[in-house]
């Protein structure tokens, strides 16, 4: 099977990595990766601080990049959810309404591809690590995934998943949220570590690596004892 890779720009800008880790672990399960050099961003930050004509243009843009019959598969729940979301809110009834229905049911996040569309879970990793796990606000209320990315860490070899409290609580990044919020992003963000930290895991994994972006930072700033992954880095370790 062929699949469209997104890549969100932050990725492509700050962790590519992880971006050649995901087409390393897709490859792994079977399937052709196709990658459009020309695709940019999704528009979500746009659409978020209210400049909807902007969010407009780069949604059409997205519609254009991803044009083919391919599934597309993304690493970031936050950007899936919001093409899966909003696009509606922005190409209902226009000259782009048939482009966006046919795109936002063959959108898929990276967990949820792998364990529904093609129910591939093992692929032999080896993380001789405690980890917890993040759930983000866009994988639980956007898409409705939870239990997926938690299936590919068990089968990790090696791998120890100790769940934190309250593991559904926001951890403070919100994109735009952060910036006109600061003091209660910050807040939620030092809640969400210290409830990482009392499992005495190594690593917080997550599907979403905004919220990654921002709890790194935070860890950093305080030179805290724990680390940040992405699951498909996990999943394309000892191999």
């Amino acid at each position: 099977m062929k699949i469209d890779l997104f890549i969100p720009c932050f990725i492509d800008q700050f962790y590519p990595q992880t971006a050649f880790n995901v087409i390393k672990v897709l490859k792994k399960a079977g399937l052709t990766v196709a990658y459009n050099p020309n695709q940019t961003c999704c528009g979500q930050v746009a659409f978020k601080s209210g400049n909807i004509e902007g969010a407009k243009k780069l949604g059409e843009k997205f519609l254009n990049d991803f044009s083919g019959n391919s599934p597309i598969v993304g690493p970031t729940a936050s950007c899936v959810a919001y093409v899966k979301n909003h696009f509606q809110e922005l190409f209902y009834n226009t000259s782009n309404h048939l482009r966006f229905k046919k795109l936002i049911p063959n959108i898929f996040e990276f967990s949820e591809f792998l364990v529904h569309q093609i129910r591939f879970t093992d692929f032999e990793a080896d993380f001789p690590h405690k980890v917890t796990y993040h759930d983000s606000c866009s994988n639980l209320q956007g898409l409705g995934l939870s239990k997926e990315a938690r299936q590919l860490l068990k089968n990790v070899k090696n791998l120890e998943l100790i769940e934190m409290q309250k593991t559904d609580l926001c951890c403070g990044f919100g994109g735009i949220f952060s910036l006109k919020n600061e003091p209660i992003s910050i807040a939620l963000t030092q809640r969400k570590v210290e409830n990482a930290l009392e499992t005495g895991a190594e690593y917080i994994v997550s599907t979403d690596l905004s919220c990654l972006m921002g709890i790194e930072s935070y860890i950093r700033k305080n030179e805290l004892p724990i680390k940040v992954i992405h699951l498909a880095d996990v999943l394309a370790s000892g191999w």
